[in-house]
């Protein structure tokens, strides 16, 4: 592969230059990562600029003279909608020296970021932040977080015993793992409208780091089970990620996880419609969370995203036996509107056009920008959003629209656990 030449660097105000980050960077953004994060963000910042798929060219530093003194990384990731898959990028690792704060740079390096997304053909971004934050760079919450209940009862039964292949062995994961744990978890995200699995990268820096643990059940010289754990801490562990073959293998990797902390508590992340859901059915408590938490989103140009998913809104037309032949269908963000034509044998190219504050007229629906995300992406769908937005609504043609953008399920698989 022929080698990409680093962009140019960006004068900032106060002589600070914005430039990707060189081997010569390592310590200093380490250092950064871990005085204004954790201390396990300096290793998996290494094992991701030391990663053939993503290297230098994914991180970014803020630099005043040689002291580095801001700096983000974008990382590949891919979002899946129906059988539609959409290339995403997240930014992760984002630290300014407390000396710089209130100078931009955060929003310099997000630019970056965007800029970097866009040129890799990112079509939205995904991540998880801190409240409110990142709205000030264009994104908006749109995907749930699900809940992590406690476990308040022990699985009965031994290992294994049972299920097929026999008794079971619950170890840590190893490289050679990979595959069988990327298929446990294809298996597990079948289900979701929505999903964000593990890049191939991703499976070699969980590996190695050091806030979590991939661990697996082990049978009949397979695996049968896997999940992700926290370091026990103040006697507490969470075990999230879970995927399974059985229900057998699921309360094994529940018992393996549960003896991590003996006579604290565990906290188990729903994955609702899985096996490990349904296995632990019943032994897990107080899954109901008193405050929202969701996944933020950007979609930096809703007509493209609205015209990847042409495939997905056509396919719900078809189910439902909606015929809207000859007919476009109007979906106003106010200072703006969409217009996508039907034709008998699928969907035209979305059209752009002006504001439109009254989409009714034209058959249409009316959706505020900032909703948008939520209501291609997010478990309320129109019906439900219109409940709590005054400035969405599905215009006349509600049956139309509720096809279009019913409630969906999600499934998000990130760097860090969001808890």
């Amino acid at each position: 592969m022929t080698a990409t030449a680093a962009p140019p660097p960006i004068t900032l105000a106060d002589g600070l230059v914005l430039r990707q980050a060189r081997p010569e960077d390592l310590d200093q953004i380490g250092a950064l990562l871990a005085e204004r994060g954790e201390p396990a963000d300096a290793l998996d910042h290494r094992l991701v600029v030391t990663d053939p798929d993503a290297g230098w060219p994914a991180c970014a530093v803020v630099v005043d003279g040689d002291r580095v003194v801001s700096t983000a990384t974008l990382l590949d990731e891919e979002l899946r909608v129906a059988d539609v898959r959409l290339p995403a990028g997240q930014v992760e690792l984002v630290a300014t020296d407390r000396e710089y704060e209130g100078r931009g740079l955060v929003r310099a390096l997000m630019r970056w970021a965007h800029e970097r997304s866009a040129a890799r053909g990112h079509v939205l971004q995904v991540m998880i932040g801190i409240p409110y934050f990142y709205r000030l760079f264009g994104y908006e919450y749109a995907v749930d977080i699900p809940p992590a209940p406690v476990l308040r009862s022990w699985p009965a039964g031994g290992t294994g015993d049972g299920a097929p292949g026999g008794a079971s062995v619950f170890r840590a994961a190893r490289p050679s793992d990979v595959p069988a744990m990327a298929a446990l978890q294809d298996a597990a995200q079948s289900g979701f409208d929505v999903a964000v699995p593990h890049p191939a990268a991703r499976w070699r820096w969980l590996l190695a780091h050091e806030a979590s643990t991939l661990w697996v059940v082990e049978r009949g010289g397979g695996v049968a089970a896997v999940g992700r754990a926290t370091p026990p801490d103040d006697d507490e562990v969470l075990l999230a990620e879970a995927a399974a073959l059985d229900e057998a293998a699921a309360l094994d990797l529940l018992r393996g996880v549960s003896a991590l902390v003996p006579g604290g508590q565990v906290r188990a992340v729903e994955r609702a419609g899985t096996v490990t859901a349904a296995a632990w059915s019943g032994l897990l408590t107080g899954g109901r969370r008193t405050q929202a938490e969701q996944y933020y989103i950007r979609v930096p140009d809703m007509a493209a995203f609205l015209d990847r998913l042409r495939p997905v809104l056509w396919d719900r037309l078809l189910a439902a036996g909606i015929d809207r032949t000859g007919r476009d269908i109007v979906i106003s963000a106010f200072g703006s509107h969409y217009r996508i034509p039907v034709g008998a044998d699928g969907l035209g190219a979305v059209a752009v056009g002006g504001a439109m504050q009254g989409p009714g007229a034209a058959g249409g629906a009316g959706v505020a920008p900032d909703h948008l995300p939520a209501l291609l992406l997010g478990p309320h769908g129109i019906d439900g959003l219109s409940r709590i937005r005054p400035d969405v609504y599905p215009g006349p043609d509600e049956e139309l629209f509720r096809t279009l953008f019913p409630p969906l399920t999600a499934d998000v698989l990130t760097y860090y656990l969001p808890y």
